[in-house]
């Protein structure tokens, strides 16, 4: 079915967006695609594209839905709609914006991808084969170690742990980055919202971290680079890097599926929770604001619990047998 020529107002519309707010011609192709989805709306009820009204919309959205569009989709084509009205009403063609209190139906959180607990600690462990001290395969070895053990010590973020320094300083104070303190085991980070939070390093990830140290500036080509993990030319590692060099490293550890930096602190704070049940304290390690962020892993904490009753509990795959007994009063006491 041919696309709904396109309204005067719509045309107007992008050629303000074109012109005023210089879009890129994909953003802009994907506004005229939401537009001619609105005409088609309004050429479904009759009505020009100014004078459709919130049930409409709604309607729309419903059909939307029904159709099987995500609830991502949808809210993104309500967004192109919505910046369509406001600019009606500042150039006074409508009254009122019909999208400014629909929303697109909920979509359900998606659950962290976190690794079990024995892949989690396969990758940590995990060590390519040695080399000499002086290969360069080698040094990208031991500072890939590094952070992956960090990682997974300590929960970072991939951003907070490329931000840290080798040691506190007065450039490093004054440029709000993070680093590590040796001698407590700790790693002094600088999270979301430029807030302050330290966490413990495990010994695994010490050891590694020297490990790294020793070798992280053989030459001593880079005197003055304060940054702790760095790359083969003397810069701060970069993110991109980073989650190419773990992607590869699952895949040399043997691991079913690739892992990137943020699979470890996903990985992190399940396997805490699993093993403290503490969620507060998770939520200070991971240095979220709100514990309604954190709570999402006790979702994955209980897939964990019933993936483990399915595989062990000798009675979880019988079915009933027909013709049984209902249970009595007895069969029902609870054990407190």
């Amino acid at each position: 079915m041919a696309p709904v020529a396109l309204s005067e107002p719509a045309r107007r519309y992008l050629d303000y967006v074109r012109v005023d707010r210089r879009l890129a011609a994909r953003t802009l192709a994907l506004y005229r695609e939401d537009l001619h989805k609105l005409e088609q709306v309004a050429a479904d009820a009759g009505a020009a594209v100014l004078a459709l009204r919130p049930f409409h919309i709604r309607k729309a959205v419903a059909g939307m839905h029904s159709r099987g569009r995500s609830a991502r989709g949808i809210a993104l084509i309500l967004s192109g709609w919505r910046s369509f009205y406001r600019w009606a009403v500042q150039e006074g063609l409508i009254v009122a914006n019909p999208v400014q209190d629909v929303r697109a139906p909920k979509a359900p959180r998606p659950l962290p991808k976190a690794l079990a607990i024995d892949e989690a600690v396969q990758l940590a462990a995990f060590r390519a084969p040695a080399q000499s001290d002086h290969d360069v395969a080698q040094w990208l070895e031991r500072r890939d170690a590094a952070l992956t053990e960090l990682l997974y010590s300590s929960g970072l973020r991939i951003g907070e742990a490329l931000g840290l320094d080798l040691r506190a300083s007065a450039q490093t104070e004054q440029q709000g980055r993070g680093y590590i303190d040796w001698e407590a085991a700790e790693a002094h980070v600088i999270g979301k919202g430029s807030k302050r939070r330290s966490v413990p390093i495990g010994a695994p990830a010490m050891q590694a971290l020297r490990q790294w140290c020793a070798v992280r500036d053989l030459s001593q080509r880079w005197p003055d680079q304060p940054a702790l993990f760095i790359s083969l030319r003397g810069a701060r590692m970069s993110a991109q890097s980073a989650w190419l060099r773990m992607r590869q490293r699952s895949q040399q550890a043997g691991l079913a599926q690739p892992v990137h930096p943020h699979m470890l602190r996903h990985s992190f704070a399940s396997h805490v929770l699993q093993s403290s049940s503490d969620l507060r304290a998770v939520q200070e390690l991971l240095g979220h604001a709100n514990i309604a962020t954190t709570q999402v892993y006790t979702r994955l904490d209980f897939q964990h619990l019933a993936r483990i009753y399915d595989e062990a509990h000798p009675r979880a795959h019988l079915k009933p047998q027909s013709g049984a007994a209902p249970a009595t009063d007895a069969d029902d006491e609870v054990d407190e």
